[in-house]
């Protein structure tokens, strides 16, 4: 019977979530919802002096935002929990234990200052120091002592870390399904270190107990564990456990293409490195991202659906998503083109829903007695120039603000001799109409340009003037029928007035 698939994302709470965790989160999900399997979060907090308050919470706010939940986790108990290593402390003894009987690990009592000498000797020599086959038999260890002395120093209280015993001449095959068969050899290896004295594993043997009690299938992770996985195969086979399958993704580059990308990059080029707001750096929610657009660049660094095509739904990422068509080689981070996501996911987006967002912000700028038809309207027609919400401000302050200043090169081209007896005809014909209607302003006012054998450059461009301050805008008409009759001929006066 195959089993279920089953996937982990497991982050250290150590700070935010970098989106190059995210990143892997989504490739986790989308593999298990794919698969009809589970996406579990596992919290890796075994390292207590890097704890940091709230972000376990963050995390979880994060994926919930990026709407890529977890199925099991802190809060979501599915048989296999906790699901923090804090409160798994005393499983992993057992499975230290059961190295050491079986021969596969083995005590050492080494002191920090006494290692640190060694490194020191090896380094004036020229070499590196590894503590493995070469040495560790001259070294503090129960491999060179009685089992009785052993005893008695871990009875007495005396510290202790348990290593793993790496084989020596051996040759072992990997197979990563991202990056195919990988071959090492062990003597390169050195012995790490499973377990301490004061109780707490280390993030090898945690990772190794923890995947295999909560049935993980597929471990997805990033390129940094990779050096890792010789070891994590061995843990497998010395426990005689089935491993499971492993991908490693590719990093994501630095917009320049050369190195990780990290906070400083986005801190020097200003763009969002978090997916939510951590201390002083700005999220991509907070910065006005939405998250199908996140998730939709997200998913296109490293993995290549092997068409042309750029957007997708969560849906359709779902459905066509495998591991065999992710890269190999690092992604390089483009802000310009996460840019063009949310201006096409805006485009999408139906007026309805911006309205909420855009009246927080005419709030903001104290424009508090308008009406939510009225803002609708104003984004129909300014939406298509907008990257963000944030941007509808600037591209729409005019209908709900007279223009109180006007641009001076726009007034130096477009402001002639003879043009505030024109604007002043065009009051006069608009004074008497009762449809204030786009399309019935537009034939009057041309028809008067036409039969008055005038230049629609005479006319138009000032009226835009008078109207919006510059020369910007979508159609004119349009603008005039949203601010209505009164507000368009007091502009237009008040214009004259300041212009002259």
């Amino acid at each position: 019977m195959t089993k279920k698939v089953r996937v982990r994302f497991a982050p250290s709470p150590t700070g935010p979530l970098h989106i190059g965790g995210v990143r892997t989160a989504l490739f986790n999900y989308l593999f298990a919802k794919k698969n009809q399997g589970d996406f579990i979060l596992r919290i890796e907090d075994t390292d207590q002096n890097r704890y940091v308050e709230g972000a376990e919470q963050y995390i979880i706010d994060a994926l919930n935002w990026c709407n890529i939940p977890y199925d099991e986790g802190p809060g979501k108990d599915g048989g296999f929990g906790p699901y923090r290593q804090s409160e798994r402390k005393t499983i992993y003894k057992k499975y230290a234990d059961i190295l050491i009987e079986t021969g596969k690990a083995y005590y050492a009592f080494d002191t920090s200052e006494k290692l640190e000498q060694h490194r020191k000797d090896h380094e004036e020599k020229g070499k590196t120091f590894i503590y493995n086959w070469h040495n560790r038999l001259k070294l503090d260890n129960s491999l060179t002592l009685q089992p009785d002395e052993v005893a008695k120093r871990i009875a007495a209280g005396e510290e202790y870390v348990i290593r793993f015993l790496t084989p020596a001449d051996e040759k072992l095959v990997l197979n990563d399904i991202i990056r195919g068969t990988i071959t090492i050899d062990t003597n390169v290896l050195d012995d790490k270190v499973l377990y301490k004295s004061d109780g707490m594993p280390t993030y090898h043997l945690a990772n190794i107990v923890d995947d295999h009690l909560m049935e993980i299938t597929h471990v997805i992770r990033g390129e940094e564990w990779l050096p890792s996985l010789a070891l994590h195969k061995q843990l497998y086979d010395a426990f005689g456990w089935e491993a499971p399958q492993f991908a490693h993704l590719p990093l994501i580059m630095k917009p320049v293409g050369k190195g990780k990308l990290s906070k400083r990059d986005g801190e020097k080029l200003g763009f969002p490195v978090f997916p939510l707001n951590w201390n002083e750096s700005i999220g991509y929610k907070e910065s006005g991202y939405f998250p199908e657009a996140v998730v939709n660049f997200l998913a296109l660094l490293g993995w290549n659906p092997g068409t042309e095509q750029e957007l997708f739904s969560l849906a359709e990422l779902t459905q066509l998503f495998s591991l065999e068509r992710v890269n190999k080689s690092g992604a390089r981070f483009d802000p310009d083109k996460t840019k063009w996501y949310n201006q096409h996911y805006l485009q999408e987006k139906n007026n309805q829903d911006l309205v909420p967002a855009f009246t927080t912000i005419l709030q903001e700028k104290g424009i508090l007695n308008t009406t939510t038809i009225k803002i609708e309207k104003v984004i129909c027609l300014i939406k298509e120039r907008a990257t963000f919400v944030s941007d509808f401000w600037n591209l729409s302050d005019y209908f709900f603000v007279a223009p109180t200043s006007f641009d001076e090169k726009a007034v130096k081209k477009q402001w002639k001799e003879d043009t505030p007896a024109l604007m002043q005809e065009v009051i006069t014909l608009l004074e008497p109409l009762t449809d204030f209607s786009s399309a019935s302003t537009e034939t009057i006012v041309k028809e008067w340009i036409t039969s008055s054998e005038l230049s629609f450059g005479k006319v138009m461009p000032p009226l835009r003037l008078l109207i919006v301050g510059d020369m910007k805008g979508p159609h004119i008409f349009d603008i005039l029928e949203l601010i209505g009759k009164d507000e368009t001929i007091a502009r237009l006066k008040s214009g004259i007035s300041i212009l002259q």
